[in-house]
């Protein structure tokens, strides 16, 4: 239950992220939940490659490659899907950065919801 509320709470996230900026853009809830989809499995299995062949720009420049990073995992999941559509790096890169801040406030209130629950 966690994981499918965490899911559509990500999917309106997308949402929010393509009415807060013009650069991105999501067709459809549909298509964002796709979007929230295939984002979440490339940041599970392509981003921790990229992040281990990266390690030496990432050290040097002191961790901000990661955003390059996670613009790229943006990037690409909105070049394979066709609801979804970010019209440049420089909009991966904002989207991206909107995408994460509200990812971390949806695990927060999830992880607090759901150990309320729990007790």
């Amino acid at each position: 239950m966690k994981l499918i509320t965490r899911w559509l709470l990500l999917a309106a996230a997308l949402l929010l992220v393509a009415h807060l900026y013009a650069g991105v853009s999501v067709a459809s809830f549909g298509s964002a939940l796709v979007a929230a989809l295939v984002l979440g499995l490339f940041n599970t299995l392509v981003r921790p490659l990229l992040v281990l062949l990266t390690l030496p720009v990432t050290i040097l420049t002191l961790g901000l490659f990661l955003f390059v990073i996670n613009a790229l995992m943006f990037w690409a999941a909105a070049s394979v899907l066709d609801g979804f559509a970010v019209t440049g790096f420089v909009a991966a890169l904002v989207g991206s950065l909107l995408y994460s801040v509200c990812g971390l406030v949806i695990d927060a209130a999830v992880e607090r919801i759901f150990s309320r629950s729990s007790d």
